[in-house]
């Protein structure tokens, strides 16, 4: 991938950093990957295009870094439904608070961690043309940050 590419819509594949992964992954410890290609896979265990990780049950541990295209949303709400039966899943996405995914699927209903600077994806040398947050979907902390807003 080169800089005109990354910085035009020609594609939605941003390949985690492998350093920025690996220190996520101390804290989590994966299981799977469920938005990967055989190429860019951060665990022995990951779902690729053609096993179509949107179709798939989600559980233990995962890793997302989803395509960032329009079915973005897709993935953020598979992620939230994915952590209300028992998964964790942390998702590294573009930081775009004003989308419809961010607001039903993100806000009050998951950790966010904003990412201070730009990420520099796939061994890129430049770095992203937008900010990134790390996303953490966690059933006990939906039911936590739900009682809190709903006052019980």
């Amino acid at each position: 991938m080169n800089t005109e590419l990354m910085f035009s819509s020609k594609t939605d594949l941003w390949s985690t950093p492998q350093d920025f992964f690996d220190k996520v992954s101390r804290e989590f410890d994966f299981t799977t990957d469920v938005c990967a290609t055989s190429e860019n896979a951060k665990c022995n265990r990951f779902f690729s295009i053609e096993d179509d990780g949107l179709s798939q049950v989600w559980d233990g541990t995962c890793w997302m870094n989803p395509p960032y295209g329009r079915e973005i949303g897709k993935w953020v709400e598979k992620a939230y439904r994915s952590s209300l039966n028992g998964a964790t899943v942390v998702g590294l996405l573009p930081s775009r608070t004003d989308t419809k995914w961010f607001q039903d699927f993100i806000l009050g209903k998951s950790e966010i961690r904003f990412i201070r600077g730009r990420l520099k994806f796939g061994g890129q040398s430049n770095s992203a043309p937008f900010p990134s947050i790390l996303v953490i979907w966690k059933g006990a902390i939906h039911a936590l940050l739900t009682s809190r807003t709903e006052g019980k």
